[in-house]
C-alpha cells in the first residue's frame, strides 16, 4: 500500500523503492538486465515508474503498465516507445505538451494541464499483470488523484485503465453509476469528475486501426473543452 505522502515529488520517492509484487521485480530487473539490442548501451531504469506532468493538472492519464522496453527503460511514463508517439502527439496538438516525441527524461517534454500515470507501476511479463498486483499496486494511483486537487477530468486509456479510474475514484468515496461500460469516447460524470474512455494507443490498436490519430485526438480535444 503506498504511504500517505503531502506531495508527489515525496510519493514518487517512495514509489520507486516499491518492491510489493514479487513477479514483477523481478521481470522489471530481468528486463533490465537482459537488455534489447537496440538498446544494449543505454542504462535501463528498471524500478517502479512514477507518473509525471503538470503538478496543477486538470486531466489525469491513467494508462496500464510501464513497457518492458519503453518506460521500463527510460524511468518515464509511455516515453521511448511507440504508443507513446501516438499519446504525446496527440496531447501536443490539443495543447497539453510542448513537444510532440518523448525520447527520454531530459528531453525538453513538459505537459500543460496534464498528468500521465498508470495502474500497475512495473513492467508485467507479457503486459499482463495479476489481479493480486493491480489491486496491491491501485492504492498509487489512489494517492497521485488525492495529490492532483486541480483533476477535473480523468481520460482512461483501454478496458484496464477504465476499470482501474473507477476503482480509484470510489476509494476516493464517490458514488459510481451502474457500472458504466468502457467503449472509446465514453463520458460519464462521477462526483466532480469527469470519465473518459479511449482505446489504448498500443500497436495492437493502432496497426489495426482500431485507434486512428484524428480519433486520439478527439479524445483529447474533448477533455480540453471540459477542463475550460
Amino acid at each position: 500500500m503506498a504511504p500517505r505522502s503531502r506531495s508527489l515529488k515525496t510519493l514518487e520517492a517512495k514509489l520507486v523503492r516499491c518492491r510489493a509484487c514479487e513477479r514483477l521485480v523481478e521481470w522489471r530487473e530481468q528486463v533490465a538486465r537482459d537488455k534489447r539490442a537496440a538498446y544494449a548501451g543505454e542504462e535501463y531504469w528498471g524500478r517502479p515508474v512514477p507518473g509525471f506532468g503538470d503538478p496543477a493538472a486538470k486531466m489525469l492519464i491513467v494508462g496500464l503498465a510501464p513497457a518492458a522496453h519503453g518506460a521500463n527503460r527510460t524511468g518515464r511514463m509511455f516515453t521511448g516507445d511507440r504508443s507513446g508517439d501516438w499519446l504525446f502527439r496527440a496531447l501536443h496538438e490539443t495543447g497539453f505538451a510542448n513537444q510532440a516525441a518523448a525520447t527520454a527524461r531530459g528531453d525538453g517534454l513538459q505537459l500543460r494541464g496534464a498528468w500521465v500515470t498508470s495502474m500497475v507501476k512495473c513492467a508485467p511479463p507479457d503486459n499482463k499483470p495479476s489481479t493480486v498486483e493491480r489491486d496491491t499496486c491501485i492504492s498509487w494511483a489512489t494517492a497521485e488523484l488525492r495529490l492532483l486537487p486541480t483533476a477535473k477530468v480523468v481520460v482512461a486509456l483501454g478496458g484496464f485503465g477504465w476499470d482501474g479510474a473507477l476503482r480509484v475514484l470510489a476509494t476516493h468515496g464517490h458514488k459510481l453509476p451502474r457500472k458504466p461500460k468502457f467503449s472509446h469516447g465514453a463520458e460519464v460524470e462521477i462526483g466532480p469528475y469527469t470519465l473518459l474512455g479511449c482505446f489504448h494507443p498500443s500497436q495492437q490498436n493502432t496497426f489495426t486501426k482500431r485507434l486512428t490519430r484524428p480519433m486520439l485526438r478527439g479524445v483529447f480535444a474533448r477533455a480540453a473543452e471540459l477542463v475550460r
